[in-house]
């Protein structure tokens, strides 16, 4: 007799952080392909874009309902003017950066990062937890802002002497980590309260698993896919014989990504024995499942993956805030 099981675990997610990101992307000339722009700056609350502007149009706009609805026009008017000057700092460092390194060519790509990290208290409280202020040249991390030790890194010697200016004016030295700390995060309780109910909302990811025939014949490619799930953090993790199997294992993930209905999707892979495939824990803030594959009896080594697909779970759907899982056993 052959036993197949699949059982859903679901339990509490607490602490949830988060973020607010702002990128500032620029490059040494219009690149004159549409949709790539000289300057782009892009306001990203958690996971989702709330606004953006770029060189080409040179507005501030929304990119939510809620942004657009209580935020009145000065914010945008201030937030454009602002974006502007950023534009020309950005252009007039490019050229600084070039003599230093050494470049004459027009390729170049200057990134600036800033983020603010919050964690969700008992009482309903944001509080602080991590920031980021960082800049790369090239595809290269160039210079960043230790936030727990209030200094600038640079980690290339281009960068030392850019290091050693902000280091030495108070103003610019000070600067990162109250805005980091304070600003940011105002910020960031701001609009988490505007975006109310449509941020708070999270949605279930469908999961997938199902096999593939790895080129061993005592072997299978077992697969788990979640999609369709928000926000984007998720964890899924391929266990065997009571241990979380790792990329030495030959786990592959394609990271989460965009489903462009802002959704998010990840599949993760690992070539398994078929005679003991183990199970499958799947983390996300909605829920977390646990969907765990044991085999009972005889051994399933020459099954193969049309057999044991016809034994993994079926499409997982979520029916009014339930998970619907069917599984079968010979």
């Amino acid at each position: 007799m052959y036993i197949f099981g699949v059982y859903l675990l679901v339990l509490p997610v607490l602490g949830y952080r988060h973020s607010l990101t702002y990128i500032y992307t620029a490059l040494s000339k219009d690149p004159k392909i549409p949709g790539i722009h000289e300057f782009t700056a892009m306001g990203i609350l958690d996971s989702r874009v709330i606004h953006y502007f770029d060189s080409t149009t040179q507005v501030k706009t929304p990119r939510t309902d809620w942004m657009k609805e209580c935020l009145e026009p000065k914010y945008w008017d201030e937030g454009t003017r602002s974006l502007k000057d950023k534009q020309q700092w950005f252009k007039d460092y490019m050229d600084i950066l070039k003599e230093r390194m050494n470049q004459t060519n027009n390729g170049e790509i200057c990134l600036m990062l800033k983020m603010s990290s919050g964690e969700e208290q008992p009482d309903g409280s944001l509080k602080y937890s991590h920031g980021l202020d960082m800049y790369s040249y090239d595809g290269d991390d160039f210079l960043y802002f230790n936030d727990s030790h209030s200094v600038w890194v640079a980690p290339v010697k281009a960068a030392e002497q850019t290091k050693r200016k902000w280091d030495q004016e108070q103003k610019v030295h000070n600067y990162p980590k109250g805005y980091l700390e304070i600003d940011c995060m105002e910020w960031l309780k701001k609009y988490l309260t505007y975006g109310g109910k449509d941020l708070s909302t999270t949605k279930k990811p469908e999961v997938y698993v199902f096999a593939n025939n790895a080129k061993s014949k005592t072997n299978v490619v077992l697969t788990c896919m979640a999609t369709g799930f928000y926000p984007l953090e998720i964890q899924i993790h391929i266990q065997r014989n009571s241990r979380i199997l790792t990329k030495d294992d030959g786990v592959m993930s394609t990271g989460t990504r965009p489903n462009g209905d802002n959704t998010y999707q990840r599949r993760d892979s690992v070539e398994i024995p078929t005679q003991r495939p183990g199970h499958l824990l799947l983390s996300h803030t909605s829920t977390n499942w646990l969907i765990f594959l044991r085999s009972g009896g005889k051994e399933f080594q020459s099954w193969g993956a049309e057999r044991l697909n016809a034994l993994l779970p079926t499409v997982v759907r979520r029916a009014e805030g339930t998970v619907k899982c069917d599984s079968g056993g010979v």
